[in-house]
């Protein structure tokens, strides 16, 4: 696998690195370089299934899967979690059309440039460390889910009880390697280049566990050089 050492998070005129994955909708693989030259692609790099905030992110992605569609676009969706780990999720929560492709190991959000944020005891260097006490001041606020507005931990707990998700030891494995794995959302022209981008990295953690808005993502898309 080609090593992809980045400072930060891909930016609009960086070309996409290819990455090569384990489709989880179909069988075989899955590459960046699949699209190139062919079609734009939405690219989605979440956390496991094990993060209720993800596949709340999963399914914000999934919704726009249509009008993007209508434009011209692709979708790919890319989770940490086993294949078929993955795999059995998505056969009792099926989301139509879902184009997503497995990796564990995190490839391609290292050569996206997304971190891998380390829980310290009191030390903050965002976006590579955070201290608990930082992270537990934060608020997640998720009206007509939360009860309130709660420290993601909390939160993470309501939602896996709201949404009856059990966790498996492949949950658990991933959580140990990659609990703080930060996410990104890219939209790759048919060049591969990327034209936009949402990441939770900017600004201290203030995009932590959110969506970009559709209207963001569709102007962007709108934008697109034919």
């Amino acid at each position: 696998m080609e090593q992809h050492n980045i400072q930060g998070p891909l930016r609009p005129g960086d070309r996409a690195p290819n990455v090569v994955l384990d489709a989880i909708t179909h069988g075989g693989k899955i590459a960046i370089d699949d699209f190139r030259g062919r079609r734009p692609v939405l690219v989605g790099l979440f956390r496991g299934l094990h993060c209720a905030f993800c596949r709340r992110q999963i399914a914000a992605m999934a919704e726009l899967e249509t009008p993007l569609r209508d434009q011209g676009i692709d979708s790919l969706t890319v989770v940490n979690t086993p294949t078929e780990r993955a795999r059995l999720y998505f056969r009792y929560h099926p989301i139509p059309n879902l184009l997503a492709a497995s990796d564990p190991e995190r490839v391609s959000h290292r050569a996206f440039g997304l971190p891998n944020l380390e829980f310290t005891e009191d030390e903050n260097k965002w976006p590579y460390k955070v201290g608990m006490g930082t992270m537990m001041s934060m608020r997640v606020d998720l009206p007509g889910e939360l009860p309130e507005p709660m420290n993601p931990v909390a939160a993470s707990e309501f939602l896996d009880k709201l949404d009856g998700y059990e966790v498996t030891d492949d949950d658990r494995q991933m959580k140990a390697d990659g609990y703080g794995q930060l996410t990104g959302e890219f939209l790759l022209d048919r060049d591969g280049i990327v034209r936009w981008c949402f990441t939770e990295v900017p600004d201290e953690g203030r995009y932590l566990f959110t969506s970009p808005s559709r209207q963001e993502l569709m102007s962007a898309a709108a934008q697109l050089p034919a």
